[in-house]
């Protein structure tokens, strides 16, 4: 009987394989899909928020980027929930900045940053599954956008904002389920289910189909990259349930806020009819003194 093919999920390969300079085509490739430009990777950060544990890496991969204007590419692949999200890639996408002017660089020479992440979890209560943000100034009256002014080789030139500000674009897995129909459709659904089609045209998957076979590793490699799925899947199953008994919590928490508030009330009533405190307190379970300060 034919084998089925399977292929290594993205967030591993990148760490192992793709990481290679052999194969950053692929990377690129996607890059270049959902930027609409070329874009070259330079390598793989390798800051001490990578190097810090082992089992950080479990978590989290960074890899740098240029586009034809030399602009700063960040890209994370994150695979579990992360408290303070937004503060995490706002640190992400200005560290790069600071880290340029710490080393004497003048502003002049500041290039923009794009921070894309990719995220094997439920961010938040969005619906779709790409979402792009930026920074503009709106005129609070007027509505329009501002644009600064700036001296560049002897010549006054506007900016926006949203050219030299961080940009960021935030890809959910967990809520892309549509057919692929465009190649970055198809990116997004080899990234969620590991899943590349066997007719595939899409730049850097073709690639793929090739190099990140399931079968192509070695039976040790095979066995590492099985743990790290199950370790990932163990990992998400103790935050959803700690996520849904803290749900469960607040739903309790609530309910007997909603009675206490109803033996206030009656309470607050009877004491308005002038029934005796004794009595009051044995209906509602209020101690006299609630009762008394109603």
């Amino acid at each position: 009987m034919e084998r089925q093919e399977r292929y290594i999920r993205f967030d591993w390969a990148v760490r192992k394989i793709l990481r290679q300079k052999a194969n950053f085509g692929v990377l690129e490739s996607f890059l270049a899909i959902l930027l609409n430009e070329k874009v070259t990777i330079i390598g793989f950060l390798e800051n001490e928020n990578n190097r810090q544990m082992i089992a950080d890496e479990i978590h989290r991969v960074n890899i740098k980027a240029l586009n034809s204007r030399g602009e700063n590419i960040i890209v994370e692949i994150q695979n579990t929930r992360k408290v303070h999200y937004l503060e995490h890639i706002l640190r992400g996408a200005v560290e790069p900045i600071a880290g340029f002017t710490e080393l004497g660089g003048i502003f002049s020479d500041v290039k923009k940053v794009y921070f894309i992440n990719i995220l094997y979890f439920d961010l938040g209560w969005g619906t779709d599954y790409l979402y792009h943000g930026q920074n503009n100034f709106i005129g609070v009256h007027t509505g329009d956008r501002l644009e600064v002014g700036a001296m560049e080789k002897d010549a006054v030139i506007h900016k926006l904002p949203a050219e030299v500000f961080p940009e960021y674009f935030l890809i959910g897995l967990e809520q892309f389920n549509k057919v692929a129909v465009t190649p970055l459709e198809e990116w997004i659904e080899y990234l969620k289910t590991g899943c590349i089609r066997p007719d595939t045209k899409v730049p850097g998957l073709e690639e793929a189909r090739q190099i990140l076979r399931y079968y192509n590793m070695t039976p040790e490699e095979r066995r590492a990259y099985d743990e790290h799925l199950s370790v990932i899947m163990i990992q998400n199953d103790v935050l959803d349930t700690a996520r849904l008994e803290g749900r469960m919590e607040g739903i309790e928490e609530r309910k007997q806020e909603g009675r206490e508030k109803e033996s206030l009330r009656i309470a607050r009533n009877m004491k308005a009819e002038g029934l005796d405190v004794a009595l009051i307190s044995k209906i509602t379970g209020l101690t006299s003194e609630q009762i008394a300060s109603l």
